[in-house]
């Protein structure tokens, strides 16, 4: 399924793939102080920099994850513009490792595919559904195109679901909402 859904992600951006901007639900979160953990994308994973943009705009502290390993848990360090960006594990652009360890309020998460519950398929290491077990508190979206959905995703224990997906059509929110 991962195989299938990265190529059908790949012919999409071959075209040159539209933005995916911020939806209303997720501008009205953004306030003063609150952490915004985004990603810089990997191959044709869909782009949060516009959402990245509206958070720094109202005043958000920007974050992005941080690995050493495939076993070890991801970090999230603050990130500003213009800041130093290092190659990690697996091709990840992340920061250096000096760069202070935050906890995000609000998690724009990549995937590889999606459902209509809001299930996501990563990458396969489980980094993020370890980091979302560990902050139950943050609201964590899936930033995808819509050709990455799938009618159902098998579920397992581990598996985080995500407050809602942003394409490039607009926001799919979880029924309930987390």
């Amino acid at each position: 399924m991962r195989a299938r859904l990265r190529a059908a992600r790949d012919a999409f951006v071959a075209g040159g793939p539209p933005p995916i901007t911020p939806p209303a639900a997720y501008l009205a979160r953004l306030r003063p102080g609150l952490i915004v953990a985004s990603y810089l994308p990997l191959g044709s994973e869909a782009d949060p920099m516009l959402l990245a943009q509206a958070a720094v705009e109202a005043g958000c502290t920007l974050a992005l994850p941080r690995t050493t390993l495939r076993e070890a848990p991801i970090a999230f360090h603050a990130f500003a513009k213009g800041a130093a960006i290092e190659t990690g594990p697996f091709g990840l652009r992340q920061p250096h490792a000096d760069t202070p360890i935050v906890r995000p309020d609000i998690l724009l998460v990549p995937l590889v595919g999606f459902d209509g519950a809001c299930n996501r398929l990563g990458q396969g290491a489980g980094h993020y559904d370890r980091a979302l077990t560990g902050l139950p508190d943050a609201w964590p979206i899936g930033i995808a195109w819509d050709v990455q959905r799938v009618a159902v995703l098998p579920v397992d224990p581990w598996d985080r679901p995500l407050a809602g997906i942003v394409t490039e059509t607009g926001l799919l929110e979880r029924t309930p909402p987390l």
